[in-house]
């Protein structure tokens, strides 16, 4: 008699859906996070691409941004390149101290400090941390980040404005 029951015991399926849900679930929610954090990666440096390309393209006109917090008053001219990059950057906090400027004075053979004047090619450069949020993802990262690099450069126009 006790042989039936064990076997009846056994072919019983009530419950296997619970534990299979309890055994893929956190697997599920591994990877779903997983891809949400690289997306982040992948959108973070695109958004550094862009906004050192928009501010490249902004520095080699020569023009001053008004500063935001006295209206007709100009930037300096790294100053508004920073400007330019911020606005084109807007979900990113990038602090000052992460953005670069030089220039390569024409004939010039070494990269120099500051954004240059007319004919100096410049070059925009920003360091920016990247933490992944998964926290099982955090080991694959060398100190649990990854420190991009971006930089553009472009040749100043001959006059500026």
């Amino acid at each position: 008699m006790a042989a039936p029951r064990t076997i009846r015991h056994l072919l019983d399926q009530r419950g296997t859906n619970l534990v299979e849900a309890a055994l893929i679930t956190p697997l599920l929610l591994l990877v779903t996070f997983a891809i949400i954090d690289f997306a982040s990666l992948f959108y973070v440096r695109l958004a550094l691409e862009n906004g050192v390309s928009q501010a490249t393209r902004y520095g080699i006109t020569g023009n001053l941004a008004d500063d935001p917090a006295h209206p007709g008053t100009p930037l300096s001219r790294d100053a508004s390149i920073l400007n330019a990059l911020r606005q084109s950057t807007p979900t990113l906090t990038i602090p000052d101290a992460s953005v670069t400027f030089s220039h390569l004075d024409p004939g010039g053979g070494a990269w120099l400090a500051g954004s240059g004047g007319p004919g100096a090619i410049e070059k925009v450069s920003v360091s920016y941390t990247w933490r992944p949020v998964t926290p099982l993802l955090v080991p694959f990262f060398p100190g649990g980040r990854l420190d991009l690099q971006v930089e553009s450069m472009m040749k100043n126009e001959g006059r500026f404005q």
